[in-house]
C-alpha cells in the first residue's frame, strides 16, 4: 500500500497544487493559455516522440492491440449513447457529449505520466499508441456526431477537410508518426538533438498535471447531471474491466501492454470533453462537472486499479 501512496502522492499532488494555485492567485483563466500551448505543442509531443522512436518497429505495428482497444472504448461509448438515447430520451448532441463523458479518459494529460511511473518504460509504447489512435479517432467521430445532430452547419467538404486537418496536424499525431518513421529507418539521432527532447519530455508530466488542476479550478462545480450516476462508473470501473476483457480475450499481448491499457482506461473524464462541448454550446456546465467529480472519485477508483495491477491481483489471460 505505501508503495501505491508513493506513486499517487506526487501525481495527485500535482493536481492539487494546481487546483490551489489558481484559487490563491485568482488568476483568469487566460493566463493559462501559454503553459496549455507549451505542453500540447512542446512537452508532450516530445515525449511521445522520444517513446516511440526509441521503439523497435516490430513493436510499434501491433494493429491487433489498437483495434481491441479502441473497440472496447467505443463499446461503453455506445452503451451510454443508447441509454441517453433511448432511456433518457436525451438529444444527439448530448448523448454524444454525455458518451465522450464516460469513454473519453484524460489519457495525454495523466496518462503517460502515471503509466511509465507506476509500470515502467515497458508501458511506453502502448501508451503512445493509445494516445495518438484514440484521440485521432475522437476527434473524427466528434464533428462527424454533432454533424448528424444539426449543431455542426458546416457543409460536408468543410466538415471533412477540417476532421482531416485536425488529425493530420494535431501535435500528438504528428509526433507519433515523426516517431515511427525514425524508428523504421533506424535514423540515429544527434546528441544535442536527445537532450532537448529528453528535456522537453520531463516537463510533459508535471507541467500537464499543474494545469490540469489548475483548469479544474477555474471550472467550479455549478450543475450536477442526473446522468453522473451512470456515467461515473461507466468512465471508472465499466471502461477498465471492458478493455482488459477484450485484450485477454484476444489474446498474445504482453503483460504491461495489457496493465497500461487498462490503467490508461481507468482515467477520468478527459478536459476535451468540455472543448467540444463548449465549441458546440451542448451539456457545457454538466461536462465540466462530469469532469470534476470523476477526477476526485478517480483518487480512489486509480488507487484500486494500480493495487489490483501491482500485485498480480489482474489476471492476463481469462480464456484458455
Amino acid at each position: 500500500m505505501a508503495d501505491i501512496v508513493s506513486l499517487l502522492l506526487p501525481f495527485f499532488g500535482l493536481i492539487l497544487i494546481g487546483y490551489i494555485a489558481a484559487k490563491a492567485t485568482k488568476q483568469p483563466a487566460e493566463a493559462l493559455g501559454w503553459l496549455n500551448t507549451f505542453i500540447i505543442y512542446a512537452a508532450l509531443p516530445a515525449l511521445f516522440f522520444k517513446l516511440v522512436s526509441r521503439t523497435p518497429i516490430e513493436e510499434l505495428t501491433r494493429v491487433d492491440f489498437i483495434v481491441t482497444d479502441i473497440a472496447a472504448t467505443y463499446a461503453v461509448f455506445i452503451l451510454l449513447f443508447v441509454i441517453g438515447r433511448v432511456l433518457r430520451g436525451n438529444s444527439l448532441a448530448d448523448c454524444t457529449i454525455q458518451s465522450f463523458a464516460g469513454a473519453y479518459g484524460n489519457i495525454g494529460y495523466m496518462g503517460p505520466g502515471l503509466a511509465l511511473l507506476a509500470l515502467g518504460e515497458g508501458a511506453a509504447v502502448p501508451v503512445a499508441l493509445i494516445i495518438c489512435f484514440e484521440n485521432a479517432l475522437h476527434f473524427i467521430v466528434a464533428p462527424a456526431l454533432m454533424a448528424a445532430a444539426g449543431d455542426d452547419k458546416r457543409s460536408t467538404g468543410q466538415l471533412a477537410a477540417d476532421i482531416v486537418q485536425k488529425v493530420a496536424l494535431h501535435p500528438f499525431i504528428l509526433s507519433t508518426a515523426l516517431g515511427f518513421a525514425m524508428a523504421a529507418l533506424h535514423i540515429d539521432q544527434p546528441p544535442a538533438f536527445q537532450r532537448l527532447v529528453d528535456y522537453l519530455a520531463q516537463a510533459a508530466a508535471p507541467c500537464a498535471l499543474f494545469a490540469m488542476g489548475v483548469t479544474l479550478a477555474l471550472r467550479p462545480l455549478k450543475r450536477i447531471p442526473a446522468e453522473i450516476s451512470y456515467i461515473v462508473p461507466a468512465k471508472l470501473i465499466l471502461h477498465p474491466i471492458a478493455v482488459f476483457v477484450a485484450l485477454t480475450a484476444v489474446g498474445g499481448f504482453e503483460p504491461v501492454w495489457i496493465q497500461a491499457a487498462v490503467l490508461l482506461a481507468s482515467l477520468p473524464t478527459a478536459t476535451n470533453v468540455f472543448v467540444i462541448g463548449q465549441q458546440y454550446g451542448v451539456w457545457q456546465e454538466r461536462a465540466s462537472a462530469t469532469i470534476l467529480i470523476t477526477t476526485v472519485f478517480s483518487v480512489v477508483s486509480v488507487s484500486l486499479w494500480l493495487i489490483v495491477i501491482r500485485s498480480g491481483l489482474l489476471p492476463l489471460q481469462l480464456f484458455p
